[in-house]
């Protein structure tokens, strides 16, 4: 596997949060670690809990009275905890020639998403991220600043809560405006996508209209099986083709080939829109 330094920020907030125990192998609980000038880590009244504005959007979601864009705002002032697991870099001889760890490695988690591309998990609390995976050490940051890790390390997505009763994923387009600490609108409430796509499908003479939705995959579901309105991993836009009657599915494939292209070719389209499917009516 390939070797990979960790971000500045990252390395920066693991070596001053330590594990569970100091380098002598003395444990840090019990131990005052608060006050001013503790080089410890910088969220030192931080007991582990979930960011109480994160609760409160996502359990919107769940209600049914929330957005996903409301999550992706709570997400931007709200401490999350990134995994790190550390990985033998080299072996020596130790001991009564008991092989020890010469040099390890701290790395980020990253997982796969089921269309192939690279995410990061996050984490709310500790307790979550010890349950999802017991060996792995929670640094603390800034959503905002994981979201820079993952645009580093070329995971397109964040996941936040893998294995939890409610998994968000934070799509592309979001992560990046959490990364740049912007705003961020779902492209299917973008009102400045209808009039690219409008562009795009106006060579088409077969196309009698068009539209814009909400994708397939905006919904999430809950461990219990639930639908959830938002969170899902996509694709979260749909361009509707209303066409003329008598095309064959390999003339139907042929326009949204097409469309598809042109579309690709937009910059600001690309950036405000993770993934696309076209559906075709009557």
């Amino acid at each position: 596997m390939e070797k990979r330094e960790l971000p500045g920020h990252i390395a920066a907030a693991l070596a001053g949060a330590g594990g569970t125990a100091d380098s002598a192998g003395v444990s840090w609980e019990g131990r005052d670690l608060s006050g001013p000038g503790n080089p410890l880590h910088n969220f030192d009244r931080d007991d582990g809990a979930a960011d109480a504005g994160v609760v409160a959007a996502r359990e919107a979601l769940r209600a049914g009275t929330g957005t996903e864009a409301a999550v992706v705002a709570a997400l931007s002032s709200a401490r999350v905890f990134v995994p790190v697991i550390a990985r033998l870099g080299e072996e020596a001889a130790g001991a009564h020639g008991v092989a020890a760890d010469k040099q390890a490695d701290m790395a980020l988690v990253t997982l796969q998403a089921p269309d192939g591309r690279r995410a990061m998990p996050v984490f709310t609390t500790t307790a979550a991220l010890t349950a999802w995976h017991p060996e792995a050490r929670p640094v603390a940051v800034y959503a905002p600043r994981a979201a820079l890790s993952a645009v580093a390390e070329k995971s397109e997505l964040l996941v936040l809560d893998p294995g939890a009763e409610l998994t968000f994923v934070v799509r592309r387009p979001a992560v990046w405006a959490l990364a740049k600490q912007q705003d961020w609108t779902p492209s299917y409430q973008d009102e400045s996508l209808p009039g690219t796509v409008g562009a795009a499908v106006a060579g088409e003479p077969d196309v009698l209209r068009a539209h814009l939705e909400p994708g397939s995959g905006v919904a999430s579901r809950t461990g219990d099986g639930r639908i959830v309105a938002g969170g899902g991993p996509g694709p979260e836009l749909a361009l509707v083709l209303q066409v003329r009657d008598g095309l064959e599915p390999a003339d139907l494939q042929a326009i949204a080939r097409r469309i598809q292209q042109l579309l690709g070719t937009d910059q600001e389209f690309a950036e405000r829109v993770d993934s696309l499917e076209v559906r075709f009516t009557r």
